[in-house]
């Protein structure tokens, strides 16, 4: 006697690998890491997008494997500017698993200028 809440059947294994149907797998936000974006002092377009970074926005982040400074370098980029980077001692992990192909960003916390700073909190989200 087969016990399975369902049976598999060709038309069903038909029907869950069409993406049209709208049955996509579970994906969820899991928080790894809350950091102080680094560099930020040197975006000189800091001005220009300062206004658009708010609570909860999402940044993106991006490898940046070539980096002459720091082989893990991954920058973070309010549209198409790049603000900064994730603090070089905070990058290896989430470097590696992006190499692996896992997806990441951040999310902004709380933003505040200290003299010619602007101070972001952000915290790095994998998608899994």
């Amino acid at each position: 006697m087969n016990e399975s809440i369902l049976p598999v059947t060709p038309g069903l294994l038909a029907l869950l690998s069409q993406v049209e149907t709208g049955i996509a797998p579970f994906k969820q936000e899991v928080f790894l890491l809350e950091i102080v974006i680094a560099g930020t002092s040197y975006c000189k377009e800091i001005d220009t997008v300062e206004s658009q970074i708010v609570p909860e926005k999402v940044l993106i982040m991006r490898r940046e494997p070539h980096n002459q400074f720091d082989k893990f370098a991954i920058a973070i980029y309010c549209g198409d500017v790049r603000i900064g980077f994730v603090p070089a001692e905070m990058n290896m992990v989430c470097s590696r698993l992006m190499d692996a192909g896992k997806l990441f960003f951040c999310r902004v916390v709380s933003k505040e200028w200290k003299n010619k700073w602007l101070k972001i909190k952000a915290n790095i989200y994998m998608v899994e």
